[in-house]
């Protein structure tokens, strides 16, 4: 589904069902060096199950027109528009990772807007470590793979998503690449990553939370750390749901994760 926001043009996937703003709907929110794919499973679920569901490309990435917004504070801002390009008043938010800030921060700013929240793989602050910005400025495609074997906690990972024989770590690692080489003329990865560094709206945005929140982990994340997820879960008085995974759960625990968000959507 193409959409303008603020004069570019925008894309969300749909679940594979023409999209019905009429129903209760349910907004994915990727992370840094993602697109909408990495929610293919996850939203053709609630999109064949009674919702109207928009997985979100952020400016820059993937099908959506650039340039990459420069805040978690601007993306936020671009999401509540892209709900309002698509005739959504109201919506539930689902976020991953950087997508996880970029939904608190818009929980916050709207918060009449927002009915659900889920954050997965999340932390505030979420710092980045020096070592791992200098090689995504220096050497990006390092980089990408010192990401991919973080976030995947295991070296062979059950290939079993989106269907049988899919290489998990190779999948990721193309996906990550494919943004890489489809931003021209800036490091998105560099970009992505010290987007997620300088975020410091957290506490505020906590604060300013009006919905039922719910925060899913991985039981061996090594970007988010569950013990980190726990003290956000505590801030924001969220239910905390662990999977069995690394910080890469939709794609290595995905009927875990989705049994976590059918508790957090359903009413």
């Amino acid at each position: 589904m193409k959409l303008s926001v603020d004069g570019r043009e925008a894309y969300a996937y749909t679940g594979g069902k023409p999209f019905d703003p009429a129903l209760p709907c349910v907004v994915f929110i990727h992370g840094a060096m993602h697109d909408h794919s990495g929610w293919t499973l996850l939203s053709r679920w609630f999109a064949h199950h009674g919702h109207g569901v928009l997985a979100i490309n952020q400016p820059g990435h993937g099908r959506s027109e650039g340039p990459p917004l420069a805040s978690v504070a601007a993306l936020a801002d671009w999401t509540l528009a892209l709900m309002s390009a698509a005739g959504v008043q109201q919506a539930a938010l689902v976020g991953h990772s950087m997508g996880s800030l970029i939904a608190l921060e818009a929980a916050a700013r709207a918060p009449q807007r927002i009915t659900r929240l889920v954050l997965l793989g999340t932390a505030y602050p979420m710092k980045v470590s020096d070592a791992l910005l200098s090689a995504a400025r220096d050497t990006p495609l390092k980089a990408i793979d010192m990401v991919n074997a973080l976030s995947i906690s295991t070296p062979a990972s059950k290939p079993s998503y989106p269907g049988p024989g899919m290489w998990v770590h190779g999948s990721n690692r193309a996906l990550m690449r494919n943004m890489q080489d489809g931003c021209k003329g800036l490091n998105l990865f560099e970009h992505d990553f010290r987007l997620c560094n300088a975020y410091c709206g957290g506490a505020a945005a906590m604060a300013k939370v009006q919905c039922p929140t719910t925060l899913i982990t991985g039981a061996h994340d090594q970007m988010t750390p569950p013990k980190a997820t726990q003290q956000l879960a505590d801030a924001l008085k969220a239910r905390l749901v662990v999977v069995p995974a690394g910080h890469l759960m939709p794609a290595e625990a995905p009927d875990a994760v989705l049994a976590g968000l059918r508790g957090a959507l359903e009413v």
